[in-house]
């Protein structure tokens, strides 16, 4: 985790405004291609125990300009810490505006896999300049990270870990441990490598302090099962391995059991973060990448086709409406009662698909599972359909006081709920079996089929029972 910067308080300011003063007289020179120093970066002043993340907080209501000039006259350690916890496009603009001697540095503070995600949303050779301004070891560790998938265990893994020889007793582990500790990110488990750097066992730093003195490190992890994961799973799966075993850290490993990082449960958070904000905006036809920042251009451009989809798809309900267009002629209360059908649909089919997407997010299913799910939302929406087809009789029959018009609301809302059930649970899987994001667009289709059955089974009854 992120230490705390600690400075000394000398004005009444909040302590994350204070931490982005950085010296008047440094300040008031201009920075390099052409950068102005804004006004509001002139004045001193210091503060006590301020966190990254407010510190981010900050940055991201000042104008870049602002933002640059900040950056630049912060401790590098402190302006690291910062810009790890600073929003992906936020980072990137910060570092194309800073000359690179400046950028190299704070660089070199961060954790190597932050350090690879922001490198890896700069354009190649704006990068390449970067990573030539630092020292041979940690260019070359740098460039190692930004080979890997990003999506993968490797392309968010943290390659500094602490390694212990299984040769070595519990006292010297733990004297090792002590003098490489400082250096670390988030040192919650040593790794139990032999001669020949291969994953043999993991102790957790509580059982390592419990252990007998004089104790093998061999002996302690002796007949341990450790769970690891190679190093091109995809990132989701690692989260929701982690998240099953309740571990702070996750090892990578290549194909032959050689340690390669770790996976902390910080990038995890990141990672379920970003998956669910995915499926939330795939579920609607926006592109999973979207942010308010994205530019309108590009929005449009890849909402547009989707939006295409949805047209089509609504021109689908209004040729099921207009081939019954006689009916609704001679009892106009059928389009008063109409959307009510494919609302109410809409809504459990939303309700089953939030289920399943989310389900899927979170574990793999085997298709026996899957379906069982899909069969349960049917049982669902069945039951709830019944239960709103009795309460949309009543209240259709009172209100237009015709018994066949209730009875007619009553089956297409139960039909239609059932279907929405069912669809919703099943769009996803069939996304899935085609090798589509299950999220994707699953909201557009589910509504297509709502609409359309909705419309057919109600005005469909009410042709034959009406007239």
């Amino acid at each position: 985790m992120p230490k705390e910067t600690t400075v000394h308080m000398t004005s009444s300011m909040t302590p994350a405004e204070q931490a982005l003063k950085p010296d008047a007289e440094d300040c008031s020179k201009r920075e390099e291609h052409g950068i102005s120093i804004p006004e509001a970066c002139r004045d001193g002043g210091e503060i006590s125990f301020v966190h990254p993340a407010d510190l981010a907080d900050h940055l991201e209501n000042l104008s870049l300009e602002k933002q640059v000039c900040a950056m630049r006259h912060m401790a590098k350690e402190d302006a690291a810490e910062a810009l790890a916890e600073l929003e992906e496009n936020v980072a990137v603009d910060v570092l194309e505006n800073l000359d690179a001697d400046t950028a190299a540095q704070i660089i070199a503070e961060m954790d190597p896999d932050d350090a690879a995600d922001v490198l890896d949303e700069l354009d190649e050779d704006h990068r390449d300049v970067l990573l030539g301004h630092l020292e041979k070891e940690d260019s070359e560790e740098l460039r190692n990270l930004l080979n890997f998938d990003p999506d993968s265990a490797a392309g968010v893994m943290n390659t500094e870990l602490i390694l212990v020889e299984n040769n070595l007793t519990v006292d010297d582990a733990i004297a090792f441990i002590r003098s490489e500790m400082e250096e670390k990110e988030n040192p919650y488990y040593a790794y139990i490598v032999d001669e020949k750097d291969y994953l043999v066992g993991v102790l957790s730093l509580r059982d390592l302090m419990l252990s007998k003195p004089g104790t093998k490190i061999s002996d302690a992890v002796a007949g341990q099962n450790v769970i690891s994961v190679a190093y091109d799973m995809d990132k989701g799966e690692v989260a929701a391995l982690l998240s099953h075993y309740n571990y702070l850290a996750l090892p990578v490993v290549d194909y032959e059991g050689h340690i390669m990082g770790v996976v902390t449960y910080d990038d995890i958070m990141d990672i379920m973060h970003e998956e669910a904000s995915a499926d939330m905006l795939g579920m609607v036809g926006a592109d999973p990448e979207e942010t308010v920042d994205t530019p309108w251009l590009e929005s449009v451009r890849k909402r547009l086709p989707w939006l295409m989809v949805n047209m089509v798809n609504s021109a689908l309900s209004a040729w099921v409406v207009y081939m019954f267009e006689g009916s609704i002629a001679q009892m106009a209360i059928l389009a008063v009662l109409m959307p009510m059908i494919a609302n109410q649909a809409g809504n459990t089919g939303q309700q089953a698909l939030a289920v399943m997407i989310r389900q899927l997010a979170t574990e793999r299913f085997d298709q026996k599972k899957a379906w069982m799910a899909v069969i349960r939302e049917g049982k669902i929406g069945l039951v709830t359909g019944f239960c709103m087809a009795v309460v949309s009789f009543l209240g259709a029959w009172l209100f237009t006081s015709n018994v066949l018009v209730g009875a007619v609301m009553a089956g297409a809302l139960l039909c239609d709920m059932l279907l929405g059930a069912v669809a919703g649970g099943s769009i996803p899987l069939f996304f899935r079996w085609l090798g589509r994001d299950p999220a994707q667009a699953s909201s557009i289709f589910l509504t297509t089929i709502t609409d359309c059955s909705g419309f057919f089974i109600f005005l469909g009854l009410a042709t034959i029972a009406l007239f």
